[in-house]
């Protein structure tokens, strides 16, 4: 369940991570995965080591990493605190380890320090293969509209270099208001509607706030 990730090659190395316990350990599930983030942060090439909270379902979690190259990354896989806190999570888990990799193909430096009250939407998009480049240019398009909305803290796009035509994008808002007058924008709405005849599977998208 916890098998090692696939690896992109040369540069920086970012991860999505989807985390799903029990029921009735979501407070030690919390207390596992920001004991995990601490630890993990310290380490040598760590660029980046968030660890978010669903809104909607409190038993599910996510994890943002950003590794300095493999060999980081290949360092932290093997760290004691890596370790511990997989075998941990076995015995809470309710889903298999959900790791995704990709490639940055929008990214921003990394901000640590947001508002209290941030919200942050994970977005997974899959579209079928002839509309790669397609779906590319709509997503830079959307990246640039999106950097101009009020609120905007982060827009990345991250692709998985197994299946490229699967992407994961991170944003990042002040608050819930900016959030949904983005998704009431114009651009927002006519992204949606150029990307829908071009998907594979559904839009599936979640929202989130940082776990303290």
């Amino acid at each position: 369940m916890l098998a090692a990730p696939a690896r992109a090659e040369g540069g920086a190395i970012y991860l999505a991570t989807y985390v799903d316990v029990l029921p009735n350990a979501v407070v030690s599930g919390a207390a596992l995965l920001a004991q995990y983030r601490d630890a993990s942060r310290n380490e040598d090439g760590n660029l980046r080591f968030d660890v978010l909270h669903e809104i909607a379902r409190p038993d599910r979690f996510a994890i943002l990493e950003v590794w300095k190259d493999k060999t980081a990354l290949d360092g932290h896989d093997k760290a004691a605190s890596t370790l511990d806190f997989r075998k941990q999570l076995e015995a809470i888990a309710s889903a298999p380890y959900d790791q995704r990799i990709g490639n940055g193909i929008i990214v921003e430096p990394v901000k640590r320090e947001r508002p209290t009250d941030s919200i942050y939407v994970l977005t997974h998009v899959d579209v079928m293969p002839e509309h790669l480049d397609d779906c590319v240019a709509l997503l830079r398009t959307m990246g640039i509209d999106s950097s101009r909305d009020q609120g905007n803290i982060d827009y990345e796009v991250l692709q998985q270099p197994a299946t490229p035509n699967h992407f994961t994008v991170v944003e990042a808002w002040t608050s819930r208001k900016a959030l949904d007058d983005h998704i009431m924008a114009a651009h927002t709405r006519a992204f949606r509607k150029a990307l829908s005849p071009m998907a594979g599977a559904l839009y599936d998208q979640r929202f989130y706030k940082d776990l303290s």
